[in-house]
C-alpha cells in the first residue's frame, strides 16, 4: 500500500508541474526568450578560428558546374556531413522528397557509395526523367497518406528522409509523421528550408520534442519509465533553416540516474517509499 500510495503522489506531482510549466508558458517565457533571441549580442573578444577539414559535399557542390541542377544552401553541407557520415559505404535507403532536377540524387549517389538505395520523390511527373542506375522514382503528393503508405510498401528499409518538397507546414507534417516510425534504428529524418521565425513547422516540432522530456515516473527515485517517443527517438536538432531528428540505435526501456558514492550532503531529501 505505502508504494502504491508514493506511486500515486509521484504521478499527481507530475501532473501539477506540467500544468505549471504549461501556464508559465502561456503568460511570458515563449516571449522573453523570442525577444532576448531576436536582440541577442555576442561578447566581442578575441577568439581563434578553428580549423576545419574538407567537406566532401560542399567540394562536390563547388566541381558540380554542368548537367542536372543542384541547388542548396551552403551551411547545409555541414550539418549533412555530421548526420549522415555514418552511412558512408555502407548499406543505406535514403528517400529525397523535392527533386526538382535531379541534381543532389546524384550526389547522394557518390557520397554514400556503391551501396547505397537512393529513392526520389516529387509531385511532379517530368521527374521520371531521373530515375536510372540505384535511383528509384515515386510520383505523388507528400501530403497524401495514401501515398505513403503505398510507398512504404515498396520501400520496407530506410534511413534517410531529405524532406526539400513542398516546404508548407501541412506536407511537412504529413511526411514526418508518416514516415519516422518507418526509419530504422539510428536513422536521420532532415526537413529543410523552414524559414521564418513564425514558420508554424517550428511551433509543431517545439510540441514535437516536449515528449522527450516526459518523466515517467516509477516508485523508485532514479528510474523512469520513457514513452514511445523517447524508447525510439533520440535526439531533435534545430539549425537555421534545418530541423534534423535522430532514431535511437536500439530501444530504450529505462532512462536511470543511478547513484555512485557514499559521501553525500544531507540538504537534498528525496523521498523514498517504505
Amino acid at each position: 500500500m505505502a508504494n502504491n500510495n508514493f506511486a500515486k503522489y509521484r504521478r499527481y506531482a507530475q501532473i501539477l508541474r506540467n500544468v505549471s510549466y504549461v501556464l508559465t508558458d502561456r503568460v511570458g517565457k515563449f516571449p522573453q526568450g523570442f525577444l532576448y533571441g531576436r536582440n541577442y549580442h555576442d561578447e566581442e573578444s578575441e577568439t581563434s578560428e578553428i580549423q576545419v577539414g574538407p567537406n566532401w559535399l560542399e567540394e562536390y557542390f563547388d566541381s558540380h558546374t554542368t548537367g542536372p541542377g543542384l541547388w542548396k544552401w551552403r551551411h547545409y553541407f555541414a550539418i549533412y556531413e555530421r548526420h549522415l557520415a555514418k552511412f558512408r559505404d555502407q548499406e543505406v535507403h535514403i528517400v529525397e522528397i523535392g527533386i526538382y532536377s535531379g541534381g543532389s540524387l546524384d550526389m547522394w549517389k557518390a557520397y554514400f557509395g556503391e551501396k547505397v538505395h537512393v529513392y526520389g520523390v516529387d509531385i511532379e511527373p517530368a521527374c521520371r526523367a531521373y530515375e536510372g542506375s540505384g535511383k528509384r522514382i515515386f510520383i505523388g503528393d507528400q501530403a497524401d497518406k495514401n501515398f505513403w503508405r503505398q510507398f512504404i510498401k515498396a520501400v520496407p528499409k530506410l534511413d534517410i528522409v531529405i524532406d526539400d518538397g513542398g516546404h508548407k507546414p501541412f506536407q511537412q507534417i504529413a511526411t514526418l509523421e508518416a514516415l519516422i516510425p518507418h526509419l530504422r534504428p539510428g536513422g536521420v529524418y532532415i526537413c529543410e528550408d523552414l524559414h521564418g521565425r513564425l514558420n508554424p513547422f517550428h511551433d509543431y516540432i517545439n510540441g514535437l520534442s516536449r515528449n522527450l522530456h516526459a518523466m515517467g515516473w516509477t516508485d523508485r527515485d532514479d528510474v523512469v519509465v520513457p514513452n514511445n517517443f523517447q524508447r525510439y527517438v533520440n535526439s531533435i536538432h534545430i539549425y537555421p533553416f534545418v530541423t534534423v531528428i535522430e532514431k535511437t540505435t536500439t530501444r530504450v526501456d529505462e532512462l536511470s540516474a543511478p547513484k555512485h558514492g557514499t559521501e553525500w550532503q544531507p540538504f537534498l531529501h528525496v523521498p523514498v517509499p517504505e
